[in-house]
């Protein structure tokens, strides 16, 4: 059961990230711009642009974090919340696309701080934004260490959120 001082300061830690922040103009003017949206892009040039930018797969990162954390897929995937299928669906499936919960879950499961948490988390393709209460919970609990998933959830139910996972 969550105590009464740990929810005093989820709750102002959910208030002060939702404040309005102050606006910022980080767009140059259009004509500033030198865009040719006509012209195509040349193969060649697609393809140089993706083989210098492009990072490892979800897949590869969180097998690499396991690895280097020295869990066993059993103990991830029982911490996650997920069953013995959908991991191995994780592992085995090179394009696999994993949920945005699951990914939260795997990176709670793996004990990540918070930096590592939004790497593996982008990674797969999402974020925690600092607008949304939902994310800032899961951050919360990131930044407090708290990688147990009944205590995350708790949290969650507190501000009457949907659970993370079940």
């Amino acid at each position: 059961m969550l105590d009464s001082h740990f929810l005093k300061e989820l709750k102002e830690y959910v208030h002060f990230h939702q404040e309005e922040p102050p606006q910022i103009d980080v767009c140059e003017s259009a004509y500033e711009l030198d865009y040719k949206l006509d012209a195509p892009v040349p193969n060649s040039e697609l393809e140089d642009f993706i083989s210098i930018n492009e990072q490892p797969s979800f897949r590869q990162e969180l097998l690499g974090l396991i690895d280097e954390k020295g869990f066993t897929d059993p103990e991830v995937y029982k911490k996650a919340g997920i069953d013995r299928k959908h991991f191995s669906k994780i592992r085995s499936k090179h394009d696999y696309r994993v949920g945005r919960n699951t990914a939260i879950a795997l990176a709670l499961a793996l004990e990540l701080g918070i930096e590592e948490a939004e790497h593996l988390l982008a990674a797969a393709g999402y974020s925690l934004s600092f607008s949304d209460t939902y994310d800032l919970v899961i951050r919360f609990c990131l930044e407090k260490e708290i990688h147990d998933l009944d205590y995350v959830n708790q949290a969650l139910d507190s501000l009457s959120l949907n659970p993370l996972t079940g």
